[in-house]
């Protein structure tokens, strides 16, 4: 039996490739003879990036920028295709896990320090270049990277706004003069791991503020705040960027960057499969394994694992998700995609030691599903 084994990351705990790593280890310790081939996924969001790296063996470049709270770090970004293309994890910048849990501020966190990788990557000559914007601590709908790359947000008063963004509705106007005019001879892709819009219950405030740390009323001065920029962008730009799709990505990143930047949203999942050619990996599979750390009907908004699941069925591949949450009573829709759907978790436990556990848990788990299939095999 041919098998890929395709997981996303598991949120906290490992890395996609370690999850792949992981079944892979149990499927070879189980009675099933099978070839198990590890095709680590990433859909736009925290990691994303260091896997294209590793697949298209591209090169890392160090940077100094500034983390979402304006602390200097060293960090870097990659580039492939003869260092033509930059491959920029937004988290490495921006990223939530920056910040320890007591230090997360969404009303003043921002994406400047993304603005400085794009900088050093359009130093670098590229003339693409592809953000993950999964994993940040930001919801600042891009200002902080516009900042970065020389726009000013101005008030009433023709002074520029501080401590952005909880002044963004104060906002009256946006100089764009000075934007660095190289982002515009340079294809700017960005992959997005949600597909919810800027505004409103679905909205970047509303659904993303409370996972970085803002209280109700945060929320309510970030969706206002939001709005405002809205206002600006449609007078300034006549696009509304609250009806994009992705436009919610990040906090409000990713309607930023394509209203102010020309940039492409993409669904991350597809990005990635496509680039990484695989639907060839899928020609010879007998049986596709997926997961991350929860499948539910959210996977079906274009999470990892529904991509994988998608082009496998295609090919009328069974598929198995893993997860260590699944839902108590099995779903049709989510029937449609994964033929069997597991937890990895043997008991409860709390979260801290069922994230420390995963590793162990995947094993386990894919050895008892290579055991299943072994059995079968022999009837």
């Amino acid at each position: 039996m041919e098998i890929l084994i395709a997981p996303n990351a598991f949120k906290n705990s490992l890395d996609a490739t370690a999850v792949a790593n992981a079944i892979q280890k149990g499927l070879m310790q189980s009675k099933l003879s099978c070839t198990a081939n590890c095709f680590p996924i990433g859909d736009g969001g925290d990691g994303t990036a260091a896997l294209l790296l590793r697949r298209f063996n591209g090169t890392i470049v160090t940077a100094e920028v500034h983390d979402p709270l304006g602390k200097k770090i060293n960090t870097s970004f990659g580039l492939i295709d003869e260092g033509k293309t930059a491959i920029i994890e937004m988290a490495d910048a921006s990223g939530l896990r920056l910040l320890k849990t007591e230090d997360y501020d969404p009303l003043h966190a921002t994406t400047f320090g993304t603005g400085e990788l794009i900088i050093q990557a359009l130093n670098k000559h590229v003339n693409k270049i592809i953000i993950g914007i999964g994993g940040s601590a930001t919801v600042d709908g891009s200002v902080g990277i516009l900042e970065a790359l020389g726009a000013r947000f101005l008030d009433d008063k023709n002074k520029m706004l501080m401590r952005m963004p909880e002044s963004l509705s104060d906002l009256a106007h946006i100089d764009l003069s000075n934007l660095d005019k190289r982002i515009f001879d340079t294809e700017l892709i960005v992959l997005c791991d949600v597909d919810n819009i800027l505004l409103g219950d679905d909205g970047a405030a509303i659904i993303f503020g409370p996972q970085k740390g803002a209280s109700v009323e945060e929320v309510k001065k970030l969706e206002a705040g939001l709005a405002k920029l809205r206002d600006i962008a449609l007078h300034q730009k006549g696009i509304d960027m609250s009806i994009l799709k992705y436009g919610g990505a990040a906090g409000g990143t990713a309607a930023g960057l394509s209203v102010f930047l020309d940039a492409k949203l993409v669904n991350g999942i597809e990005y990635f499969l496509d680039i990484t050619a695989f639907d060839e990996a899928l020609q010879k599979t007998d049986l596709v394994i997926t997961g991350e750390g929860s499948i539910d009907l959210q996977t079906l908004q274009g999470k990892g694992p529904f991509g994988v699941a998608c082009r496998a069925k295609k090919k009328n591949i069974p598929v198995i998700g893993v997860a260590g949450k699944i839902p108590l009573v099995a779903d049709i829709y989510l029937q449609q995609y994964f033929d069997v759907i597991l937890p990895i978790n043997n008991e409860i436990s709390d979260m801290d030691i069922a994230l420390q556990n995963t590793s162990a848990n995947l094993t386990r788990t894919a050895k008892t599903i290579g055991d299943l299939l072994a059995i079968k095999n022999d009837q």
